[in-house]
């Protein structure tokens, strides 16, 4: 099992800018595809008030910051210069759908896509869409969401394949602004297989490719959550990858470059499990050699001793 694909988190919650231009970026994407990355998804294209590109919509609409660089445009001509293929993450409000307004949030995200399918749509590396709006369970009207959403960026686009990485309920499922590490009460491999098979069903049509996050369920269980997040994607015609984290949930400190060991042993669970290719949130912190964290380029380095032991560099 190989990683292929890597968020951009250019708009984070909880991990800390590294503020590269586009010299580190460049250098960035060739150390991706050194080691066989060929997809980058942005994560969000912007939240709340921040943006990823000078967006006329959210200016408006929600009174966010532009930005003095267009990183969308930086994304894909560097897609377009390594040959990687680029999907866009959607604009997430950080209120409207949280607090169950989700219609609100449905509407300025079809404005986004109108504008960015007309502003980048014609860029050769522009592959796909991504939901930014994760979640775990059969919430509200999440359904309708992804639902309405993928139809809707599949309709702009011609069809091109919209993507969503949720997460699994498990005991590691824990807020990212609580010390605590895990809780007691996480869901069980039943009641992920009910609710995942009914949000599924009313999204089939609108979402090709499924993506769980790997880091918040134990080790031991991970392969049997795995196995049933599979055998869901195959029943409802969806294309069923795994989200292999690159940065530690067991550490006190929130959040790490993951242990090599523990990477290795997620993704082969998941090639035990038949999932059909991994991506990673994500390479230029946790995993790049120029990242601001050592310990990543440390992974790098086992990340391709591995490969080459398996004969896999490209």
């Amino acid at each position: 099992m190989r990683i292929t694909g890597t968020f951009l988190d250019e708009i984070s919650h909880d991990i800390p800018h590294q503020n590269w231009g586009r010299v580190e970026w460049d250098e960035d994407f060739g150390h991706m595809k050194r080691i066989g990355i060929d997809t980058v998804i942005l994560i969000r294209c912007g939240y709340q008030r921040w943006l990823t590109y000078p967006s006329a919509v959210l200016v408006k609409r929600e009174r966010a910051y532009e930005p003095p660089v267009d990183l969308v445009r930086l994304f894909l001509d560097l897609s377009a210069k390594h040959g990687l293929s680029f999907f866009f993450g959607l604009y997430d409000s950080g209120r409207d759908w949280t607090s169950g307004d989700y219609a609100r949030e449905v509407e300025i995200n079809q404005r986004v896509i109108d504008e960015v399918w007309a502003r980048y749509g014609e860029a050769p590396a522009f592959a796909g869409w991504y939901l930014s709006q994760e979640c775990s369970r059969n919430i509200g009207s999440i359904i309708e969401l992804y639902a309405g959403l993928g139809a809707y960026c599949k309709a702009v686009s011609g069809g091109l394949p919209v993507l969503i990485s949720p997460y699994i309920d498990g005991a590691k499922a824990v807020s990212q602004h609580q010390g605590a590490l895990r809780r007691e009460d996480g869901i069980s491999l039943t009641e992920h297989e009910r609710e995942w098979n009914e949000i599924f069903a009313g999204i089939r049509h609108g979402v090709d490719i499924v993506a769980f996050q790997d880091g918040h369920v134990d080790f031991h269980d991970l392969y049997d959550f795995l196995c049933v997040n599979k055998r869901l994607a195959n029943a409802h015609g969806m294309e069923c990858w795994t989200n292999s984290e690159t940065f530690d949930r067991d550490m006190p400190i929130k959040f790490l470059p993951i242990k090599w060991e523990k990477l290795l042993w997620k993704l082969t669970a998941a090639e035990r499990a038949g999932i059909e290719r991994a991506i990673t949130f994500e390479f230029s912190h946790f995993m790049s050699p120029q990242s601001a964290y050592r310990q990543a380029g440390h992974l790098y380095n086992r990340y391709r001793e591995y490969l080459e032991a398996h004969a896999a560099l490209p």
